[in-house]
């Protein structure tokens, strides 16, 4: 008898559920996309505060220290809790003459967590100066995952390109997904003469080879552009090629939607085309958006890594994943560093994290798949 009346029960807070709460409880049996949208969220939290994360000035240079090895954090020192990392030990090259360095376990380089390092602003107003990790001694450097030709700190740099990338990934998606959802809406929703014209556009964005167009919009970029200009331009170009697909997707649902009685209703209510769409259409599938623009943010990061990668897009002085890659390209310089392909390993695992989610979200806004 309890458990039928458990069951009951079960029923009845289906019965009852919004449809966001439904998608919740169907997302959440999703395990591997809750522990990517964990990761993600961590993402996030670096891309709001990427000083905080550094343990260092990602642009402080000191060719002296160019190619140390990763200092891997150990948090137990002699069976007690005391963070450190091994020390960094030179030895000259007799032949090349080149100062190669190595990490000496035997020495150790105490490590704080929350401690105090170089200051930063908060949101660009408060001024603090807490860092995740920075050696105890404040006069030291540290290097977790290395650092390039130039003796810049590679973990201090990922965390800044990490702010770079996913934000243009993010803004760039959100463009399109306003570029799609308007004018596919328009499109689906006032047919003839209109839907004709932004039909065509589409088969015209789709037809033209997607890469040749990033090249040559890239290309054609004002050399002495600041890099928020760039950023920015960047931004606009992905989304502006981005946005065909959820277009056509937009335009198919709101042909079948017109016809709805609710949408009679709004009509004969006296409400605005733009009114109807945003506010009475859109809604009905805004779960099925997420997710494909879910699916999208990967797409976009990759654009942006690959084309700063090729030299087209973000430029130094600033800082992306793509732009990390740079340094990646010769194959000198990868058998004398290879930590500098790490870069391409969080790209690697952002665009699985991203993917995995999308998949849990479609999976869960679609009241068929279970």
């Amino acid at each position: 008898m309890t458990a039928v009346a458990a069951g009951q029960e079960a029923e009845d807070r289906v019965a009852v559920a919004s449809n966001w709460r439904l998608v919740w409880w169907r997302f959440r049996r999703h395990h591997l996309a809750m522990a990517s949208a964990g990761l993600l969220i961590l993402l996030y939290l670096v891309v709001l505060f990427p000083s905080f994360f550094s343990t260092q000035d990602p642009e402080r240079t000191d060719a002296r220290q160019a190619f140390i090895p990763v200092q891997s954090i150990h948090l137990l020192a002699d069976g007690a809790l005391s963070p450190w990392v091994p020390a960094i030990v030179g030895k000259r090259n007799p032949t090349t003459l080149r100062m190669e360095w190595t990490t000496d376990p035997k020495k150790r380089v105490p490590i704080r967590f929350f401690g105090a390092g170089p200051e930063w602003k908060l949101f660009g107003l408060v001024r603090t100066k807490l860092h995740l990790v920075v050696p105890a001694d404040p006069t030291q450097r540290i290097f977790l995952l290395g650092s390039d030709r130039l003796g810049r700190d590679q973990w201090s740099r990922i965390m800044h390109g990490t702010q770079t990338s996913m934000t243009v990934g993010l803004v760039a998606v959100a463009l399109s997904v306003i570029l799609g959802v308007v004018l596919g809406g328009i499109s689906g929703y006032v047919g003839g003469k209109t839907d004709q014209v932004i039909q065509r556009i589409i088969e015209l964005l789709q037809s033209v080879p997607t890469i040749p167009i990033w090249l040559a919009l890239s290309a054609a970029l004002p050399r002495d552009w600041t890099p928020i200009q760039v950023f920015f331009a960047i931004t606009v170009i992905l989304s502006l090629v981005g946005w065909t697909t959820l277009g056509r997707e937009v335009r198919g649902r709101f042909l079948a939607l017109r016809e709805e009685d609710f949408v009679l209703a709004a009509r004969l209510a006296g409400c605005s085309r733009m009114r109807i769409i945003l506010r009475h259409m859109v809604p009905t599938f805004v779960s099925h958006i997420i997710a494909t623009s879910s699916l999208a943010i990967p797409v976009m990061i990759i654009n942006e890594t690959s084309l700063s990668f090729l030299g087209l897009g973000i430029r130094p002085p600033a800082i992306s994943w793509g732009v990390l890659l740079q340094e990646a390209q010769n194959i000198q310089t990868l058998a004398l560093a290879p930590w500098l392909l790490i870069p391409g390993l969080v790209v690697i695992v952002s665009v699985l994290a991203f993917n995995l989610v999308g998949d849990g979200l479609r999976d869960a806004a679609d009241p068929y798949s279970h």
